[in-house]
């Protein structure tokens, strides 16, 4: 293990949040150095890196506009480019196509097909790009969307993203603010299960989530939220009260999670990454609403040492297949 280094490569805010330093703290008591990456300094000087643990969202989201942005993204990637030993947690274009709604909902609509069987699914959906009603009205009747929609952000990321809102009526259209994602919002008891997943571990946290509403247009103004503030551990809101008499949902069966992480894993090719499921209070239904890419990993017991020992397995294959490697490549003497 000694010599080993892993550079940490995540926003200021994420750094604070995960408290890189007691991360660095256990590294180090099993041999590994961890390196906090500075993208506004040449990586060469940083490095060399065994592994990279990186979340780039902000920085990935402000290359399409700013050009500091594109600058520290095109640093890192070629960084990358020119040590192709350096293994990343987790890849780059995966990554960028969970930032965006579109490419996201198309990758969990892909995969209902092999775990329809275990009876996991997601909601109708449609990709909205223009304000236009009449052409919004007629991707909800193609898709065959059903009142209530919630509407999201294309965007997957940063404080907008967060910004949600339930549309009642075909009346309630005018308030799409494309581009954005439109979804037959499922009645789930108010109940959010989030999925953490840490290689091939994973844990279910419990959460608030929005209570249930009658199914079908009905006269009612469109209800803006925050899911950020909705969905907390310590959030309380008349959104996520729900009605006494209503009978708790049964938890997703172990079996259901187990097989969905693992689709999850092998289409994703990731080892870092949250997702959101909610349970359908009509069939029973496991229904996946959100992928999120390193999450918080809030009520995860003992995530620093999970992370650490991913981290080494990781290591540990990669050393390995490259001593094969070199077996392999070393000529036979005649």
């Amino acid at each position: 293990m000694a010599g080993r280094r892993v550079g940490v490569c995540v926003s200021e805010k994420k750094r604070r949040r995960m408290n890189v330093s007691a991360l660095a703290e256990l590294c180090a008591s099993r041999g590994v150095e961890v390196v906090e990456i500075d993208l506004t300094r040449p990586m060469e000087a940083q490095g060399p890196f065994d592994l990279i643990v990186h979340k780039l969202s902000d920085v990935i989201v402000e290359a399409e506009h700013d050009s500091q942005s594109q600058q520290l993204l095109h640093n890192f990637q070629s960084y990358v480019s020119a040590h192709p030993r350096t293994v990343l947690l987790d890849p780059l274009p995966v990554m960028k196509q969970l930032l965006d709604r579109f490419s996201s909902y198309r990758i969990i609509s892909k995969l209902q097909n092999t775990l329809r069987d275990k009876s996991i699914c997601c909601p109708p959906y449609s990709e909205i790009n223009t304000a236009d009603l009449s052409l919004i009205q007629e991707a909800v009747d193609r898709k065959q969307l059903t009142f209530p929609l919630i509407c999201k952000t294309r965007v997957a990321h940063g404080s907008r993203s967060h910004e949600m809102s339930l549309i009642f009526n075909p009346g309630g259209l005018r308030d799409v603010r494309p581009p954005c994602v439109l979804q037959s919002f499922v009645n789930h008891g108010a109940v959010l299960h989030k999925v953490f997943v840490v290689g091939e571990r994973h844990f279910t946290v419990e959460r608030p989530s929005l209570k249930n509403f009658p199914t079908g247009p009905h006269d009612r103004e469109t209800i803006f939220f925050n899911s950020h503030e909705v969905s907390k551990p310590e959030s309380c809101s008349h959104l996520t009260a729900l009605d006494e008499a209503m009978p708790r949902l049964p938890a997703p069966s172990d079996d259901a999670m187990v097989h969905l992480v693992k689709e999850l894993r092998a289409e994703l090719g990731m080892a870092l990454f949250g997702v959101d499921v909610i349970v359908n209070i009509e069939d029973h239904t496991l229904t996946i609403i959100d992928i999120n890419i390193f999450p918080g990993y809030e009520g995860v017991p003992h995530f620093f040492s999970l992370l650490l020992s991913h981290i080494e397995s990781v290591l540990d294959a990669s050393q390995t297949s490259e001593v094969q490697t070199n077996v392999t490549d070393t000529p036979v003497e005649q």
